[in-house]
């Protein structure tokens, strides 16, 4: 099944606390981060411009999103540091 584009998959997150997993072609994970609005936040990596050289490189090499809804922030806290630990993303 194909993949939606990035812009299907950020137009159906939702707008509740939790992590998301950004993932390359190859379904490599290239970062973890936890945010109290997964829309919000996913969507400003697409729509800023970045400072960081590192992040606009990341940025191009998206392929995927996943994202965990959680209850608090602070359980988003917990999940994005045992998958950071667990995965060890290029760009964490």
């Amino acid at each position: 099944m194909a993949q939606p584009s990035i812009n299907v998959q950020i137009q159906t997150l939702p707008s509740q606390p939790g992590v998301y997993q950004f993932f390359d072609d190859d379904g490599k994970y290239l970062y973890v981060g936890k945010a109290k609005n997964l829309k919000k936040r996913v969507s400003s990596y697409f729509t800023k411009n970045h400072e960081y050289g590192k992040t606009r490189v990341m940025v191009k090499k998206i392929h995927s999103i996943r994202h965990i809804v959680v209850a608090t922030e602070s359980d988003a806290l917990l999940l994005e540091n045992n998958l950071i630990k667990e995965h060890q993303p290029r760009y964490n």
